[in-house]
């Protein structure tokens, strides 16, 4: 591994001096390698940037670890940065636009008399900024990615729900239940309120890991519920219906 320094400047901290900060030997050479010294390593970690990658990228589109921290919060690239930049947006002023959904346009005259909406909430851990960095990375929008993290989801559990348009909040109660992010993006579609649903199916009496294949199958609670009692599961009564044959329970008595 080869590394330029400027004659100025001293050579790089030995390792120990990184591990003794928190950095793992390979961390640390990741970050040497980079051009990185150990205090401004420390400082773009602290604001939200944990790789030396993406830490160049920001620094290249003019921005430091003291003016990143907005333009994270809102789940923003440095490419993003640079097209807001371009059109004569400050950092934090990108970011509240950005968060908001809206697209980098120029200013018109009347738009910066309108009140800027804040941005709210802490800094990205490491662990939510590795989440909004795999859902950004998988093409989701920057505010569904934000309102995924907000709602407690871990980014590659979440990466497959946000792309199929379910809400954060419902999607936590289908995949729970057992439903496919594809499943779960139809049953979003109706509008229910997704605890609803499954109190619907509780108070019937069926269990949890059942609702997905009864639901699947086009059955509702009640129905559910009655051709369980006379020992059908969700595949059986699928295909009964599909057959056109009555259900046992619809059987006439003899």
């Amino acid at each position: 591994m080869s590394i330029a320094f400027d004659d100025h400047e001293p050579d790089p901290e030995g390792l120990h001096r990184w591990t003794a900060h928190g950095f793992t030997v390979v961390e640390a050479l990741r970050w040497i390698d980079a051009g990185f010294r150990l205090a401004e390593a420390e400082r773009w970690r602290a604001s939200g940037v944990y790789r030396p990658g993406p830490a160049q990228e920001w620094r290249a589109a003019g921005l430091s670890p003291y003016t990143v921290r907005p333009m994270l919060r809102a789940g923003m690239t440095p490419r993003d940065a640079v097209r807001w930049h371009e059109l004569g947006y400050s950092a934090s002023e990108a970011a509240e636009r950005h968060l908001a959904g809206e697209r980098p346009r120029p200013r018109r005259p009347l738009r910066g008399l309108l009140p800027a909406r804040r941005i709210t909430g802490p800094d990205l851990s490491e662990e939510q900024a590795q989440s909004m960095d795999a859902l950004l990375s998988a093409g989701v929008p920057a505010a569904t990615a934000r309102a995924y993290l907000d709602a407690g989801w871990d980014g590659a559990d979440a990466v497959p729900w946000a792309r199929a348009g379910v809400d954060p909040v419902r999607a936590r109660v289908y995949r729970v239940i057992g439903f496919s992010p594809r499943e779960g993006a139809g049953l979003g579609g109706n509008g229910r309120d997704a605890l609803e649903f499954l109190c619907e199916w509780w108070d019937a009496g069926v269990p949890r890991e059942e609702v997905a294949a009864w639901t699947m199958a086009g059955f509702g609670p009640a129905e559910a519920a009655r051709l369980r009692a006379a020992g059908t599961g969700p595949r059986e009564a699928r295909a009964l219906r599909a057959s056109g044959d009555r259900a046992p329970e619809e059987d006439s008595p003899e």
